[in-house]
């Protein structure tokens, strides 16, 4: 009980003299306003130099953004841009249902239906837990298809990427 009431009687005093000091001119001097300084990116660089994804336009100003990517629809697969890639999707998805109740990729993509439809079928590691046991349908977490696979566009990369297949490594070292 002691400690509260210490504290608050502290609290109620300095209400109560607040107003007497301010009129005997004995208050506090306004504090001194600097100005903030410049801000600074992640790179210790001026937020003037932000990186290529704002196409070095700094951050307080507003950018017409790039046009969308349209999806190709060529029905080839894309070779990979790096190890374990994902294949990407080669045609459009748009209206596609993937949810809880159903999986509009399994119509054309499931191991039993993927020759009728001349799809390339689903992978034997989507039908396997992680317990790595078979099951007979697609694991549940393998089962939304977009969070792994994406569509195909036009879109240009961003950065260079120097990735070389296996097989294109292994035939330069046999051509030296």
């Amino acid at each position: 009980m002691r400690r509260i009431v210490k504290p608050l009687v502290l609290l109620v005093a300095s209400l109560a003299l607040a107003p007497l000091l301010t009129a005997c001119g004995d208050r506090e001097p306004d504090p001194v306003i600097v100005a903030p300084a410049p801000p600074i990116s992640a790179r210790g660089n001026p937020a003037q130099e932000i990186d290529a994804m704002r196409r070095h336009v700094p951050i307080t100003s507003e950018i017409t953004p790039l046009p969308m990517a349209t999806v190709e629809n060529f029905d080839m697969t894309r070779a990979r841009a790096y190890p374990m890639q994902p294949p990407t999707i080669p045609h459009s998805i748009d209206g596609y249902q993937v949810d809880l109740n159903s999986n509009r990729c399994m119509l054309c993509h499931a191991r039993s239906t993927a020759a009728q439809f001349q799809a390339p079928p689903v992978s034997v590691t989507h039908y396997m837990d992680r317990d790595d046991q078979f099951l007979a349908e697609v694991s549940p977490r393998r089962y939304f298809c977009v969070q792994c696979h994406v569509i195909q566009t036009n879109a240009k990369p961003l950065v260079a990427n120097g990735f070389r297949d296996i097989d294109e490594v292994l035939r330069s070292e046999r051509a030296q």
